[in-house]
């Protein structure tokens, strides 16, 4: 476990520069669609406006800021954030009708910008990949305002035995799935791996109160299967 660790900034780079260009069409796959309402749910919970400015971390392909900027005027600012070159090439085609939006290969735990800057603060599957989760959570915190949210969308632990038996023995197929939809199975055997080896909700929530935030809760999707984690700085 400590070699994997040492390894994960090399090895997650390596999994996305293999997986960039069918990266929706197997989250597609993988989720029989379902992802896309889990990012649906988070901007709802968000509740957007214009008047509010959003950091993507690990952005990828720019879903969130596709659904955050579809619900408000062209011109709503986002920075989207992604260590891999590869997504950001991909998210800025996906956003090319937008005007105001920035892009910046960053990791998590290093982001380029000023302190108090944001509003809002989403990481959608991207928690797990980071390296150091204390750093990412402390800069996540850094560059929201006061008052700013922090809202988080990741794997986590299921609650239900009988669906969890289902998903386990589902996600031991995904490798496979990888192979026959883009060529690569390696990359989905990290992504089981990475989910078995998350911590559970609770444990990020307690994280969250530790590096700050304030009034943190998550909610349980699709059986705990995901769950999106909210936070305040004030």
């Amino acid at each position: 476990m400590q070699q994997y660790l040492q390894n994960k900034k090399g090895l997650v780079q390596n999994v996305f520069n293999q997986v960039y260009d069918q990266y929706d069409l197997m989250n597609d796959f993988m989720s029989f669609g379902i992802h896309r309402l889990w990012k649906k749910n988070l901007i709802h919970l968000m509740n957007p406006s214009n008047d509010k400015k959003l950091i993507d971390v690990a952005s990828g392909t720019g879903d969130i800021a596709k659904l955050y900027l579809n619900k408000l005027s062209k011109n709503a600012g986002v920075t989207c954030v992604d260590p891999n070159l590869g997504m950001i090439k991909k998210s800025k085609e996906k956003l090319k009708e937008f005007k105001n939006v920035n892009f910046i290969i960053s990791p998590a735990e290093k982001i380029p910008l000023k302190d108090n800057s944001f509003d809002f603060y989403t990481i959608s599957f991207g928690l797990r990949n980071t390296k150091d989760l204390v750093k990412a959570l402390s800069e996540a915190y850094r560059v929201l305002k006061p008052g700013g949210r922090y809202l988080c969308l990741e794997f986590s632990k299921i609650q239900n035995s009988k669906l969890n038996f289902v998903y386990k023995n589902y996600s031991k197929l995904i490798p496979s799935i990888g192979k026959l939809v883009v060529g690569e199975k390696e990359p989905y055997e990290y992504l089981i791996k990475s989910i078995e080896n998350f911590i559970n909700q609770d444990e990020l929530k307690d994280l969250m109160k530790k590096n700050g935030f304030q009034n943190c809760t998550y909610e349980n999707l699709s059986g705990g299967i995901v769950s999106i984690h909210s936070g305040w700085k004030i």
